[in-house]
């Protein structure tokens, strides 16, 4: 008996953000093995970004956001928790604060999650699965938001459980972020019934997903359906919504589009897909 097929999400996350982030993940879709990414609905180049993905085939999901000093979809004065003065909180740390400390109604985000998933419709995206912005939907309390959402629409939702890596010691701030959120998705009650949870990796790589890095990834998989998460994007922007942020964004686009990496994919078999797909075939043992 063969060995079972390895089959790979690779999606890229961001998308309406800023223009230069939009043409990475349209360039790594282009030429390279992105599969699919998930939009921030509110993003300031999100109206323009869903069609131009639309046009060349690239997978769509909801990037879910409660943070990056975005406006909300749902009416300001619906959501004042969720958006104090009509924008949301800067970080995912204020917002986990905030939530934690019941400073945000629960009403409200869910009201807010709904409208993110509406409004990517109304600008054309095929919606094929959810995830959350700075994996915000792992907290305690806005999982089942999430999980029922993802229900109700029948979408499978990003999980980010990837035990650590020895590997990881080389860079401690980012390993204890990632070990942090994989022991909230593994704590977590199992899924609710009709939800399907996606293993994901590439957290601890993010913004730093270097060619040797994700070959490295790639070489680790074992058989199962994936997400490899990831932040193409041309250049280094200015991101007004965030200005700390910097990423290696051009480095990931790099590596997304190399030739190696292709190579790699290829010679180990790994197949390459899409939420949608997943969807549509029977679940994989890997999915919890």
């Amino acid at each position: 008996m063969g060995r079972a097929p390895t089959r790979l999400v690779v999606n890229a996350d961001d998308l309406g953000l800023h223009p230069a982030l939009d043409a990475g993940i349209l360039r790594a879709h282009r030429e390279g093995i992105v599969t699919s990414a998930t939009v921030l609905v509110k993003g300031p180049s999100a109206a323009r970004a869903v069609p131009s993905a639309r046009a060349q085939g690239l997978a769509l999901g909801v990037h879910l956001s409660l943070s990056t000093r975005l406006p909300p979809a749902a009416p300001a004065s619906h959501v004042p928790t969720v958006a104090p003065g009509g924008r949301m909180r800067a970080s995912w740390a204020d917002f986990a604060r905030a939530w934690l400390t019941g400073q945000v109604r629960r009403e409200e985000v869910e009201l807010e999650l709904a409208a993110q998933l509406r409004l990517a419709r109304e600008l054309g995206a095929e919606v094929d699965h959810l995830d959350a912005h700075q994996h915000l939907h792992l907290l305690p309390g806005v999982r089942p938001l999430v999980e029922a959402l993802a229900k109700r629409e029948g979408l499978p939702l990003r999980w980010p459980d990837r035990l650590p890596r020895v590997s990881w010691l080389r860079a401690p701030g980012p390993a204890v972020k990632t070990t942090l959120l994989t022991l909230l998705a593994r704590a977590a009650p199992g899924p609710v019934p009709g939800v399907r949870r996606v293993s994901a990796g590439g957290v601890f790589e993010a913004g730093q997903l270097t060619e040797a890095a994700l070959l490295s990834l790639l070489e680790s998989l074992p058989p199962g359906d994936f997400e490899l998460g990831c932040h193409p994007g041309e250049g280094r922007p200015h991101v007004p919504e965030d200005p700390a942020w910097s990423y290696g964004w051009q480095s990931e686009l790099d590596a997304l589009t190399s030739p190696r990496v292709l190579a790699r994919i290829e010679r180990l078999g790994v197949r390459l897909t899409t939420y949608g797909a997943l969807a549509a075939a029977s679940p994989a043992a890997s999915a919890t």
